[in-house]
Order: structure tokens, then C-alpha cells, then sequence
């Protein structure tokens, strides 16, 4: 049973250069009028239905929850995806970014879109596609990443925000701050920040957790105090890349364990929700078809299975680059239970310890806010 999602009409992809669109005067996406200066934050993890679950700790940010500020984000519901698809405005098939692990068939080889940036996977031309911070300086726009001290200079950092200058502040609190300094100093900007405190709690506790709560809070704390600063020509939006979905120890699917599902895959990528199988080229006795069969025959109750083709005809990852084909798994497995699957046979199993988990096409991980304040407030 293939879902037949229907993907809003505002996307992801809109935010960010409707928020360049608006600095420049022009009609954009979002419908957002224009201003000398823009924020965009995005939170990573905060889905709409944690945020209505939680509406009483979220108040500024639940009181901008309507139909019109709730828009999917992208498939995979993956940081690398998602974050990719804002700061570009073209969506993973273009990009490329179309994983959290994917095959880098060159090297015959699984490799980590956030961390695993090397000689033999480029910044530069991984990641395909001009950001809209490129397309800024281009309108003589300074533009503004902020966040964490960490990310300064990586490999990610250089394939999703290159074109930005990256202003470094570790607590939340310091990245509104220098938010708020950019804007005063500046007759024109665009400004990029991210808050990753969500999602790592998330991940560590589960986002039901107090941990996760108390980070849900000092959110919407911070963003209360910084609206409140914006003036008539700046606009603020928060969006995110994906929500998350709880999934304790004893939901976890050991894939390995049933022969027929692994048999013939060469690589296993992907996200324990959004599994991506890669068969062995040299072989015929497996093809994509018959493994999808293999699997819908043992987890179709619990799982959506695409082959690559099912998957790019139905326009899970918009418009496929040929360049970035090779990049999907012959075959996908989207979790659409409450579960996470897992291959048992590598050493390092740590990844295992994760609580809070995304990467399908669930409502709760594709589903994501655009509170809109300042002049962009409705």
C-alpha cells in the first residue's frame, strides 16, 4: 500500500526565498510584504503536533498555529533534507541531499550527509544546488547564518549556508542576541538561525520528555522576547525541518534477522524510519522489485516500500536530478507505525539509544510550523 500524499501547497522550500523575495520587493510564495530585514529560525525537530500536544509551555508559538501556518516539510523528514530544501529553495532531488546516510556509488561506500565530509564528497558540488544566501549577495544582500559554535566550518555548514556569513553563539539566548545586533547594524539583511536544542533532546530523551519540554519552552521564550524587538520593516518566520516520533527500545524492527530482506543488499543507509537498500550491482538473482516484495510480504502492515521508481514517479523527492538517482536506494522503507528498524550486524549499534526518531511521511514527521511574526505577522 503506497501513500498517496498530497504535499501542501506551501513548502519548505518557499520560506527562505520568500524571505529574500520580500527584502527585494517582490511578490513571493508566502505572500509576505516587503522589509529592509528578515529572520528566518529554524527549529530542528519541532513538529506541529508537539507543539499543539504541548500548547500550554508554547504559548507565543501555539497562538500562531492555524491551517494557514502549517506546511510540509520534505522526504526523508531528515535534518540533511530538510535543512538543504530551506537554505536552497530547490527540493532534495535537486539539491541532492537526499538522506541522512546515502551511497556515494564512486566510492562504493555509505557515507553521513551531516557528519561524513571528506576529499571524495565536496561541499561544492555534493550539494548541487546555489543557496539562497548565493542568490542574496547577488542582490547586494548581506546574509546570516547563527548557530552553534560547532558547526563553524563544516562540511555541512559549507554545502547548505554557503554564501552566509556564520556568526558562532552557543546558548539560544546568544544567538537571539546577536540576531537583534545584525539587525541594528544593518540597513538590509537576511538572517538564517538555528536552534538544534529540540531535536538533540529529542533524540537523547524523546520529545515527551522534560528535557525536551523545557527546551520547548525557552523557545518560545526567546522568541516571545525577540518579536517583541522587531521593528516595522523587519519580518520573522520559524519554521522546521521535521517533527519526531517516540519510539522506545521494544519498537524496534531487527530487519537483519528475516534473510529475505537482506538478501542481495550490498549498503543499508537511510534513517531507522526511512530505511534505504542498495543492491549488490552484480547480481540478477535480486531486483528491486522482488525485494520490495519481499518486504511489503513481511512488514506491508507496518511500513510504506517504494522502489526507487515508485518513489520518484510519486514525487516523494520533487523533481529527480539524474545525477542524484544513484543516490536513492533501489529500494525504501518508511515506517508508518510506531517503530524504527534496524540492522543488527554492525559493531556499533549506539544509534540504537535514540528515542526520539523521523524520516517517514507520518503526519507527525512531515508536518511542520511557519509562525510568522513582525511585519510578516497575519
Amino acid at each position: 500500500m503506497l501513500p498517496a500524499r498530497q504535499f501542501s501547497a506551501l513548502r519548505l522550500a518557499d520560506v527562505l526565498t520568500s524571505s529574500l523575495d520580500a527584502i527585494c520587493g517582490r511578490p513571493n510564495p508566502l505572500g509576505l510584504p516587503a522589509v529592509r530585514r528578515a529572520v528566518v529560525i529554524l527549529a530542528d525537530g519541532l513538529g506541529v503536533s508537539s507543539i499543539r500536544a504541548r500548547a500550554g509551555h508554547a504559548r507565543f508559538l501555539s497562538s500562531r498555529l492555524n491551517k494557514s501556518s502549517i506546511i510540509d516539510g520534505v522526504f526523508p523528514a531528515t535534518t540533511a533534507a530538510g535543512i538543504a530544501t530551506l537554505t536552497t529553495g530547490v527540493e532534495p532531488g535537486q539539491h541532492g541531499l537526499v538522506g541522512y546516510q546515502v551511497v556515494d556509488g564512486a566510492h562504493d561506500r555509505v557515507v553521513n550527509q551531516l557528519t561524513g565530509w571528506d576529499d571524495n564528497m565536496q561541499p561544492a558540488t555534493w550539494q548541487r544546488a546555489r543557496t539562497v544566501f548565493d542568490r542574496a549577495a547577488d542582490e547586494r544582500v548581506p546574509s546570516f547564518a547563527i548557530g552553534p559554535k560547532r558547526f563553524v566550518g563544516s562540511g555541512f555548514t559549507q554545502a547548505v549556508l554557503r554564501g552566509a556569513r556564520y556568526v558562532p553563539a552557543d546558548k539560544v539566548a546568544d544567538r537571539f542576541a546577536a540576531a537583534r545586533s545584525i539587525l541594528n547594524e544593518n540597513p538590509t539583511a537576511l538572517i538564517y538561525l538555528y536552534v538544534a536544542e529540540l531535536d538533540v533532546a529529542a533524540h537523547a530523551h524523546g520529545w515527551e520528555s522534560d528535557r525536551w519540554l523545557a527546551q520547548l519552552e525557552n523557545l518560545d521564550s526567546e522568541v516571545t522576547r525577540f518579536a517583541a524587538t522587531l521593528r516595522s520593516d523587519e519580518g520573522l518566520l520559524l519554521t522546521a525541518d521535521h517533527g519526531v516520533i517516540d519510539v522506545p527500545s521494544n519498537r524496534h524492527v531487527l530487519f537483519d534477522t528475516e534473510p529475505a530482506l537482506v538478501t542481495g543488499v550490498r549498503h543499508v543507509a537511510g534513517d531507522p524510519r526511512c530505511v534505504q537498500l542498495y543492491l549488490e550491482p552484480l547480481q540478477s538473482a535480486v531486483t528491486a522489485d522482488t525485494l520490495a516484495y519481499a518486504w511489503r510480504a513481511s512488514q506491508g502492515d507496518r511500513a510504506w516500500v517504494y522502489t526507487r521508481a515508485e518513489a520518484v514517479a510519486a514525487g516523494l523527492y520533487g523533481r529527480v536530478a539524474e545525477e542524484v538517482l544513484p543516490r536513492i536506494g533501489d529500494v525504501l522503507v518508511a515506517a508508518r507505525k510506531s517503530i524504527a528498524y534496524y540492522d543488527s550486524r554492525p559493531v556499533n549499534q549506539n544509534a540504537r539509544g535514540m528515542i526520539g526518531q523521523h524520516g517517514s511521511l507520518t503526519d507527525e514527521e512531515v508536518r511542520v510550523p511557519l509562525i510568522r511574526a513582525g511585519s510578516f505577522e497575519r
